[in-house]
């Protein structure tokens, strides 16, 4: 299943590779549900096992006991997607109790001269279309569609 380099040292090929895949394959998962109980843990990880062997592999050689390797590999990741998931659902809920003690407090106070408008991107728009910067305001708007037509600044419609 390896393939000699010019210097000697053990490469594996893809042909190796995937004789391992298809006699490893099962095992490793059957043990990994057999583990963890999770059908689709135990695949998705066996399955970035044999991503990081397919990257790994042809530089190194195959390793000694490839199904061995692949089942520890595939192990570790289950490992760390459960404690990912399990500090996400405390992260969660951390973030839960924040929002309810945010919610609870009084409203923060308008901000000085700030008024009803507390968005800079709408206070904008507004400015921008105020009636004062029209320079000759039309006295009908009758069939007018849009601000633009009317000569408005910012386009709106009517």
């Amino acid at each position: 299943m390896a393939v000699q380099r010019q210097g000697g040292e053990p490469v594996a090929s893809h042909d190796g590779i995937e004789r391992v895949f298809r006699s490893e394959y099962g095992r490793c998962v059957a043990t990994l549900i057999r583990l963890f109980g999770d059908i689709d843990l135990a695949e998705e990880a066996v399955q970035d096992a044999f991503a990081v062997a397919l990257a790994q592999w042809p530089q190194t050689g195959l390793p000694p006991n490839p199904g061995a390797w692949i089942t520890t590999t595939a192990r570790n990741r289950a490992i760390d997607r459960l404690r990912r998931d399990a500090s996400r659902h405390q992260r969660h809920v951390q973030a839960q109790l924040l929002l309810e003690r945010t919610a609870a407090d009084e409203p923060e106070p308008e901000r000085e001269g700030e008024g009803a408008v507390s968005d800079d991107r709408l206070r904008l728009i507004f400015t921008c279309c105020h009636p004062a910067l029209i320079p000759n305001p039309p006295t009908d708007l009758s069939g007018v569609q849009s601000g633009a037509e009317a000569g408005w600044p910012c386009g709106a419609r009517v």
